[in-house]
């Protein structure tokens, strides 16, 4: 082989021109700050039978202005998620010192699998899950984990090592026929229903709580449950618990289920559940745990006050957790994906262990810090710990309660504007969090009144139906016709994760997520409700 055409390509693609680099990232930098200045816009056409059809690659070598060419039109019509309209869900504007953390992670491109293929960023990663874990539980001895592609497989995980606590050795084994269950709360994310049917348990031994009207797990539903199933012979892996569900912003009583479930396995002489937090939305809510509510030094909204002191003890309930899921590409402005596992106690994680026979490639491989010998994964990014530690040491303690504060007051504030209007009304007044989630009925009808009727089971189903109807009517209406330039944009749910009488509660939601967001979007909002 001609050896100049491979100097050719070592010169363009694997030796670092830095002119050239610096030249494109500012093209990409320039073309984001005109975008931070747009609001949101509706979806570009997206042509996928044309993808499909011309994957359109070149034949020849080329550079790396080639490189940039081909992927400029699918960045320049993917939004970053920066206006402050944007309400949508529980997405946002990644911060950047997360983005400088992201850069150094691409550069070198480790593998947390093992050290050697890392090096210091597996310390990197160590150092990153302890700041988490300290945040998360409030003081524990021996707390690991790992970064993950998102907050599914960090539950996996959680569910994974319930199993083998109450089935040692399925790993090999499998369940041998035996009746796995799993139990969440109405108000749970769906991807715990993925994770029964990948781990074999199959969804419908996902047993789903009822909740009550702050979306937070009835235990005394929950009791009769683990009575039933325990007494029909059947073992409970793991009970997965909500911090900060995605419609509501519900959270269950972490400390509450820690005793029901540890009294009835005891009573049924049966091997604990592990009981995982799901707590992807809500962990940010940790920040505010050492808050002064009392001194108030970031001279908060005194309405919010409650809501930051009910934060606190629902953080410190954490502690009673196994393992816990952060999604630190949510609401910690971080890039994805930095979704983290993290146990409680180091030993959690030996349920996973795989011999050192089994990864024969990796015979320098040592249990106490290389991940591959309990990940599910092989290749692992490295973009988590470094968004996450440059991000943590960037804004800072202090500048991240700043951060879950202003979101807090906006939601309260959104929740007081709304439920001004006779014809709307908040579903979630007692969640905490970032979460408003209402009606919007049409005028002259009184939608407390209708909405205290559901709750008392006094709605007939053909007025339920209709009302459900009217909800979702005027949240299209409002798509339709709101004025791009400065409304917001919101999202709706068929089910906020409260169902009285086993009914469904649909819903308008609004995420304060976005820092840029402020009363100004409230207010507009409010707006074009009434102008509906």
């Amino acid at each position: 082989m001609d050896q100049t055409t491979i100097q050719d390509l070592v010169r363009n693609f694997f030796t670092c021109d830095k002119a050239q680099l610096l030249e494109i990232f500012e093209e990409l930098l320039s073309a984001m700050e005109a975008e931070e200045r747009l609001p949101p816009t509706k979806l570009m056409s997206r042509n996928y039978e044309t993808a499909q059809a011309n994957p359109e690659i070149h034949t020849l070598p080329g550079n790396l202005k080639d490189a940039r060419d081909a992927i400029f039109p699918f960045f320049w019509g993917t939004d970053g998620w920066f206006s402050k309209l944007h309400l949508e869900n529980v997405k946002g504007p990644a911060n950047y010192a997360s983005l400088i953390g992201g850069i150094a992670c691409l550069l070198k491109n480790p593998n947390l699998c093992v050290d050697t293929y890392s090096q210091r960023s597996n310390e990197l990663e160590v150092k990153a899950i302890t700041a988490l874990a300290n945040l998360l539980f409030y003081h524990t001895e021996s707390p690991w984990g790992v970064f993950t592609m998102g907050g599914t497989i960090s539950n996996f995980y959680g569910g994974k090592i319930g199993i083998e606590k109450v089935l040692p050795g399925a790993m090999q084994k499998g369940l041998q026929g035996i009746q796995l269950t799993g139990i969440v709360s109405d108000a749970a994310h769906y991807s715990n229903a993925t994770i029964a049917g990948w781990l074999g348990l199959g969804t419908e031994n996902l047993h789903c709580i009822p909740t009550d009207a702050r979306c937070s797990m009835d235990l005394d539903a929950l009791a009769r449950k683990l009575d039933e199933l325990y007494g029909a012979g059947a073992r409970v892996a793991f009970v997965i618990a909500t911090f900060g569900s995605t419609d509501a912003f519900g959270i269950d009583d972490v400390e509450g289920i820690r005793r029901v479930m540890d009294e009835k396995a005891k009573q049924y002489k049966a091997p604990a559940p592990q009981l995982h937090v799901d707590a992807a939305v809500g962990w940010t809510l940790c920040f505010l745990a050492e808050y002064d509510v009392e001194k108030n030094p970031f001279q908060a909204d005194p309405q919010v006050l409650p809501a930051i002191a009910e934060a606190q003890r629902q953080a410190r309930k954490l502690h009673f957790a196994d393992s816990v899921t952060v999604d630190f590409h949510k609401p910690g402005w971080g890039h994805y994906p930095s979704s983290a596992f993290i146990v409680n106690r180091r030993d959690d994680l030996s349920c996973l262990f795989r011999e050192k026979k089994d990864v024969p490639y990796f015979a320098e491989a040592d249990y106490r810090h290389d991940p591959a010998l309990f990940t599910m994964e092989c290749s692992r990014p490295a973009i988590g710990p470094y968004s996450v530690m440059a991000s943590l040491n960037g804004i800072g303690l202090i500048g991240y309660q700043k951060l879950v504060i202003h979101a807090q007051e906006l939601a309260v504030y959104a929740k007081s504007r709304i439920d001004e209007l006779d014809y709307c009304k908040v579903v979630n007044p007692d969640c905490i969090g970032t979460n408003v989630a209402w009606w919007v009925l049409p005028k002259g009808r009184d939608a407390k009144k209708i909405f205290e009727q559901l709750e008392k089971g006094e709605l007939a189903e053909s007025d339920y139906r209709r009302y459900c109807a009217e909800i979702q009517h005027l949240f299209n209406k409002r798509r339709e016709t709101m004025d791009p330039q400065r409304d917001a944009m919101l999202s709706y749910t068929t089910c906020m994760g409260y169902r009285p009488h086993g009914l469904d509660v649909p819903a308008w939601k609004a995420v304060f997520f976005n820092p840029k967001t402020d009363k100004e979007v409230v207010d507009d909002l409010v707006r074009s409700i009434e102008e509906l």
